[in-house]
């Protein structure tokens, strides 16, 4: 026998009737048999039920079927953040990665092809394609295309499918492309040529380094710490060796604490034949420029605007960015200027650099010839001029 729902309306009637019957001595068991009701059924019906008028009743059952919906919701909002979460270890850009997540995800957390595919936005007949081998035609034009590829470096995919059709294939640029992407192939990006007209005198294409310390260069990066507390970067280099002179990192670097350190390194090193900057307040400060005329060091200011003048530098710092600041996130100064040192021994000494042969900067600074010019007041603390 099926089994009769009763709507709220239908029970409030009911136990109004039950309540006619109650008061004209009737029992609850007779009651409840008149209603083809059990007892408990009766009971739990006047504690949820009992006193409510039947548009309350009806109001209460739209308000427990939309908190369900609610709830069945949120819990198909939480289990697709889950998925995402899951999923993005990368970016999902080819079919073949979103196939891979998709399966990662049915298999961790327990969901279907179609709810995984569709949180992803995986076309389901993408994620069921399965990939036909190569056969011996294609791997021929694959065989043909690396010799096009290595013949004609500067072609891309669209003048390879012209070769290949002059070759009698019949391809077109779709099917080149696929295979195109599948084996890496890649055009070099052109590298265009620097104007050299406009360019200041105190560029470092036309003002070269000729021998160690004859030109250093410095300049500023700027960082945040993992608080959004601000952190400035100062380095020197030597342009000829490409030694890291000085790597220091502080909340703020004034003019005073930049000529602090460049007397440290005169008293260590010696004075330089000259250094180039850009004309940032810490470089072109008055007491910068008296220094520098008082131990006889020529300051080279590059054009304003103009940072690629100032490559060495900006090479320098492109570099500390992409290999330190990108991957390191800092917790406070401290942290930060146990990397600086760090990093200062691992530039020189560790690291090598590919327009020095491959030596690190130590191992060729110590092949070169020393050149040491040191002012008269800081002669008593430099070494003696090797040429």
């Amino acid at each position: 026998m099926k089994r009769k729902k009763h709507r709220p309306e239908q029970i409030i009637k009911k136990l109004r009737e039950a309540d006619a019957m109650l008061s004209a001595g009737k029992t609850i068991g007779q009651v409840a048999q008149a209603l083809e009701i059990s007892e408990q059924t009766f009971h739990r019906w006047r504690n949820k039920y009992g006193g409510m008028k039947a548009e309350e009743a009806k109001r209460l059952t739209e308000l427990e079927e939309e908190n369900k919906r609610l709830k069945k919701l949120l819990a198909e909002a939480q289990l697709d953040k889950e998925i995402l979460k899951e999923a993005l270890g990368g970016k999902l850009l080819s079919p073949t990665r979103r196939r891979q997540a998709v399966g990662h995800v049915q298999q961790r957390k327990n969901v279907s092809q179609r709810r995984a595919c569709q949180v992803l936005g995986q076309p389901r007949s993408t994620q069921r394609y399965q990939a036909k081998d190569k056969t011996e035609e294609e791997k021929k034009l694959v065989t043909l295309m690396h010799e096009l590829v290595r013949k004609h470096p500067r072609y891309g995919y669209r003048f390879i499918t012209a070769k290949l059709r002059q070759e009698g294939w019949k391809v077109n640029f779709k099917r080149i492309y696929r295979l195109w992407r599948q084996e890496g192939f890649k055009v070099p990006k052109t590298t265009r040529k620097k104007r050299r007209l406009g360019h200041s005198g105190n560029s470092c294409i036309r003002r070269r380094a000729e021998h160690k310390d004859h030109v250093w260069a410095w300049d500023f990066i700027h960082d945040r710490t993992a608080t959004g507390q601000p952190l400035k970067w100062l380095a020197i280099t030597d342009e000829y060796t490409r030694e890291c002179l000085a790597l220091e990192v502080s909340r703020s670097i004034t003019s005073d604490r930049v000529l602090d350190i460049l007397t440290n390194l005169f008293l260590t090193r010696g004075v330089p034949g000259h250094i180039r900057s850009d004309n940032g307040p810490e470089f072109i400060a008055e007491a910068i420029r008296r220094q520098s005329e008082t131990v006889g060091l020529e300051m080279l200011y590059v054009q304003p605007g103009s940072p690629w003048e100032n490559g060495f530098a900006e090479s320098f710092f492109s570099r500390l960015r992409d290999e330190l600041l990108n991957v390191e996130e800092f917790m406070n100064l401290a942290e930060a200027r146990w990397f600086a040192k760090r990093r200062h021994q691992e530039h020189n000494e560790e690291r090598p650099h590919s327009s020095l042969g491959y030596q690190t900067p130590a191992e060729f600074a110590s092949q070169c010839a020393v050149s040491i010019r040191a002012a008269p007041s800081l002669q008593q603390h430099t070494a003696e001029n090797i040429t």
